[in-house]
Parts: C-alpha cells; structure tokens; sequence
C-alpha cells in the first residue's frame, strides 16, 4: 500500500494540465504518468498537444507513444501499465483529461472481457439501424447504465450490451465507483466557460500551424485510418475527412474547434462529478503554491 499520495492533474482540454504537472513534479522530485488516451500512441503529437522533451524540463515521463495508430485503444491495458508503475515511483503526477483513464489507475475498477463476435453482431446492428434501437434495448435491460450512457454513444452502447450478454451481469455494475486503490489528491483545473471556448480555438489554430495536417498525412502511410481508436481522434478525424475529400480544409479546422469544445464541457462535468477533485483557478498567480498546499494536506480544502 502506498503512504505518499498519488497527485493527479485533471480537468477539461487546453486547461494547462501538463504545464501544472511538470512544475508540480519539478517542485517535489517527481514523474509525470500520461492519463490521455489518444497521447499513448507514437506519431499522435501535434494534435494531441503532446508535450515535447525540451517541455519535459528533465522530469520524466511515462506511457507516451506506447501504441501504434493501428491499436484500439484497451483501458484494461492502460490499467495494468499504470498500476505497474504507481506501485513503484516515489513521487506519481498522473496527468491527463481522460477521465476514466484516470480512475482506472487510482480506482477499484474492474473491466469485464470482451466477446468478439457479440461485439461484431452489435456493431453490424449499430451500423445497419442506428443507435436508437440498441439504447432502448440498454434501457430495458440495464437502466441504470442507460442514464449514464449518452442515447447517441453508439461505441459505449454496444460495448455495455457487450457486457451484459457476455457476463450475465448489468453493465453498471461495472461502471467507475469513487473508492481508490491509492491514497490521491485530484486537481482540478478550472477555466470559465469562455476563456475555454478562446483557449481550445487558439489551440487548434497552433496545431493547424504547426503542420497537423502533414502529422495525419504521414500516419496514412502508418495504418491510420485501420485503427478503431486513432482515427478517431479529436482533430485527426476531421482533418481524414478532409483529405478523402469529404470537407473542405476550413470546415475540417471549424468542426475541430466545435468538437473540441463540446469534449471539453464533458470532460469538465465528469470531472465536476467527481467530489474528491479539488478545483484550482488555471490562472491563478499562485497556482502551483495552491497545488502543493493541496497535496501538502493530502487533498483536504485549505
């Protein structure tokens, strides 16, 4: 069992999530472990805002570029890697906006197997009607994962009635609790609702400029548009469609900056409904002292 408290940074894309960690990590003798699904895979950099080494500023960091495009991405498996080493370093600073990539490292979180060809079955049945026929299926069989799932959420639907037809069991039995496995402080950053909305267009036009169309270009050629996962990335996504032709290059960057806006007010209510995350102002003068405070006092409001 671990006595000093894992630290997370969480909070809503473009919030300065790694920025905070770094310092965090500098400030106490620590290493950074990646909690953003699509930041584990190799070439994924501009659009994913991967920090770069130099940014590292000599503080290590983990479970980056572990996963070619090609990979679906398995939770299960970030689980095992991010236990591994929580259980090891001294000083963990888990930082990302994948929400439940974060409460599958300091959870009790089990995932149940999957079946291949059940999953194939729905997915078919997803594809050829629609996802309203399966989320009423879901509501009937497992109500509560229903009113958890979002009716549109046709990948999550299937993979809950996955769930319940392979395990016998409901779906939200298996669905994140708030008990940790690891003593943790969470922080939260918070940024107004409009200044988030300026912050995610600036982000976006920074990776328009610094070439995230040639990064999707080159990973064609590396299998992108095979991986279930990659593909579908905020911004590689819009940018595919682009280059098949399908949008013009001024709607791929529009619908990259709507839907990162949308993701960020998800990420932000899953996280607000998390009560042991701590919210910090992101601009605050003393954000790191604030921080420290935080994890000085294991995570307890100042």
């Amino acid at each position: 069992m671990r006595q000093q408290p894992v630290i997370a940074v969480v909070g809503p894309t473009a919030a300065g999530k790694s920025d905070l960690a770094v310092d965090i990590a500098l400030r106490l003798g620590g290493e950074c472990v990646n909690a953003d699904s699509m930041q584990l895979y190799r070439g994924m950099d501009i659009g994913t805002a991967k920090l770069s080494p130099e940014e590292w500023r000599g503080v290590p960091h983990h479970l980056l570029d572990i996963w070619d495009v090609t990979v679906t991405a398995s939770v299960a498996e970030y689980q095992k890697l991010a236990r591994a080493l929580l259980d090891t370093l001294a000083v963990p600073v888990l930082v990302g906006g994948s929400g439940l990539y974060v409460r599958a490292a300091v959870d009790d979180l089990e995932f149940p197997g999957t079946d291949p060809e059940i999953r194939a079955r729905l997915e078919a049945e997803l594809a050829e009607r629609g996802p309203a026929p399966l989320y009423e299926r879901l509501t009937r069989e497992d109500p509560a994962a229903a009113a958890a799932i979002l009716p549109s959420n046709g990948r999550r639907i299937v993979r809950a009635l996955e769930v319940i037809e392979h395990s016998g069991r409901p779906f939200s039995a298996t669905m994140p609790s708030y008990d940790g496995v690891y003593p943790c402080v969470q922080i939260g950053l918070e940024v107004p609702r409009p200044e988030l909305d300026e912050r995610i267009a600036l982000r976006v036009e920074r990776m328009w400029a610094a070439g995230l169309v040639d990064e999707v270009r080159g990973l064609l050629g590396q299998g992108l548009t095979r991986g279930r996962t990659a593909s579908r990335a905020l911004g590689y996504a819009q940018v595919l469609r682009f280059l098949q032709g399908e949008w013009t290059e001024e709607q791929a960057f529009e619908e990259t900056v709507r839907a990162t806006k949308r993701f960020a007010r998800r990420q932000e209510s899953w996280f607000r409904r998390d009560p042991r995350v701590r919210w910090l102002p992101y601009d605050a003068p003393d954000l790191l002292d604030r921080a420290l405070t935080l994890v000085a006092a294991g995570g307890a409001p100042a």
